[in-house]
């Protein structure tokens, strides 16, 4: 690779537009609509789990893996005796692992856990402690996949609209994307407008043709479209024919609306297990997106290849955090279920009111963002996505995303500067606040 080639490629990777649109609403003094994180606290057990962890360095003793409320209970009572032997010492006494490093794959007995994780959610038991690795959030699971299966040259298939972290981590390792466009389009039977998002199956088809990887995300940001089973058959039929890995980012999986549900790829089509590397985090779904917790399953034969890469480049998942995710995976169902029910009332409640100002909404299917086409709204008309993002932030008090960020293809008059990204994660106080300044302004 030229020196020139390498300039343009560093050069192409820029800031965030979303963490700078999270800046900007901070300088506003704006609702933020823009950044995909809660401003809710994680489940008091894993709060307490960690706690106890940074303080006393060591485990709890007969831990309860089903996240009962006797392992709060204890965690709490350990807590409390720690806090009054702080004033004490300075030191939790001798052994202290969990301020330590971690083995640099995971915590064996969390890598455990997300192993059954799995078959308690999918009923899927073909993962094994040694096909997980622990990763600095599911960005760094991605980006070890990336770097794992691709070589410089190589393209990797990407759905536009798409979250902005897969080209750009693309350009860092001098891999090509190319782009497959999802469109509004009436589901099948359904009136004349827009109900869903789909793809075309002969450009996806001519974009796998010579890929080295396909990045999949579904529950899809920013769409919120959840890939059917049919076209999920679609993909595995191309990555087979064409020799493609399919790298997914799962993280929104257990906010699924109506009648969708998400699918595991290997388990649900067993021919993709050994081309399969599955992303996942608890950041989203513990509302701790400050963790930076996340792991990858990934086929043994890719896995020596893979723990090396991810030691190189971040070595290991905080420890702490390793330590209180074990309290997460023994959540009880209602809380997960309780995810989808929450998170579906909030983007069903934002999805009406853009709605009823104008707003061409196309309702999702999970995940928690809106991805709404602006241009009918009389204040935003004949503005590009740039600056209809700005009027909103300047002149309503309410930041959210250009549309623009999300698309990777110049030029195309169907996609550009049409669309806004709103996130329906944040409290249902700021919901009203925003919700309250939109209809003030816009209606």
């Amino acid at each position: 690779m030229t020196e020139t080639n390498a300039n343009n490629a560093t050069n192409a990777v820029q800031e965030s537009q979303i963490r700078k649109m999270t800046r900007l609403a901070i300088e506003y003094g704006a609702v933020n609509l823009s950044q995909g994180f809660p401003n809710e606290s994680p489940p008091w057990c894993v709060k307490l789990a960690l706690a106890h962890g940074v303080l006393s360095g060591r485990p709890l003793e007969e831990r309860s893996d089903e996240g009962s409320s006797d392992h709060e209970e204890r965690l709490a009572t350990s807590l409390s005796e720690l806090l009054v032997r702080s004033g004490e010492t300075s030191s939790p006494g001798p052994g202290d692992q969990l301020n330590q490093y971690s083995p640099p794959c995971g915590r064996g007995d969390l890598r455990v856990s997300i192993a059954k994780y799995y078959e308690r959610f999918y009923g899927y038991d073909g993962v094994g402690p040694e096909d997980v690795t622990v990763t600095l959030g599911a960005t760094e699971a991605l980006a070890s996949a990336l770097r794992t299966l691709g070589k410089p040259g190589d393209k990797c298939v990407i759905f536009e609209p798409f979250h902005e972290l897969y080209p750009s981590q693309c350009k860092l390792f001098y891999l090509e994307p190319v782009y497959v466009t999802l469109r509004p389009s009436p589901a099948a039977g359904g009136g004349p407008e827009p109900t869903t998002w789909t793809y075309d199956p002969g450009e996806l088809e001519d974009a796998v043709r010579d890929a080295t990887i396909l990045v999949l995300n579904t529950p899809h940001n920013p769409t919120g479209k959840v890939f059917s089973r049919e076209e999920l058959a679609h993909i595995v039929s191309l990555c087979q024919k064409y020799d493609v890995y399919l790298v997914t980012d799962d993280i929104y999986e257990h906010m699924c609306y109506d009648r969708h549900r998400h699918i595991v790829v290997p388990h649900e089509f067993p021919e993709m297990a050994d081309r399969t590397l599955l992303c996942n985090s608890l950041g989203k779904s513990a509302s701790a997106t400050g963790w930076r917790l996340g792991w990858c399953v990934h086929p043994p034969h890719l896995r020596n290849t893979y723990r090396g890469i991810h030691d190189q480049l971040a070595v290991m998942s905080p420890h702490p955090m390793q330590y209180a995710t074990l309290s997460y995976m023994g959540l009880p169902d209602r809380y997960f279920a309780d995810l989808s029910a929450r998170y579906g009332r909030r983007v069903a409640r934002l999805g009406s009111a853009l709605a009823s100002l104008g707003f061409g909404v196309v309702p999702p299917q999970g995940a928690y963002y809106l991805f709404v086409e602006y241009t009918t709204v009389p204040a935003l008309k004949g503005m590009a996505s740039g600056d209809a993002a700005m009027h909103l932030l300047e002149h309503v008090g309410v930041a959210c995303v250009p549309g623009d960020n999300f698309y990777g293809k110049k030029g195309d008059a169907t996609t550009e500067n049409r669309y806004l990204r709103f996130a329906a994660c944040r409290s249902d106080d700021d919901l009203d606040e925003a919700i309250r300044l939109l209809e003030g302004k816009l209606g």
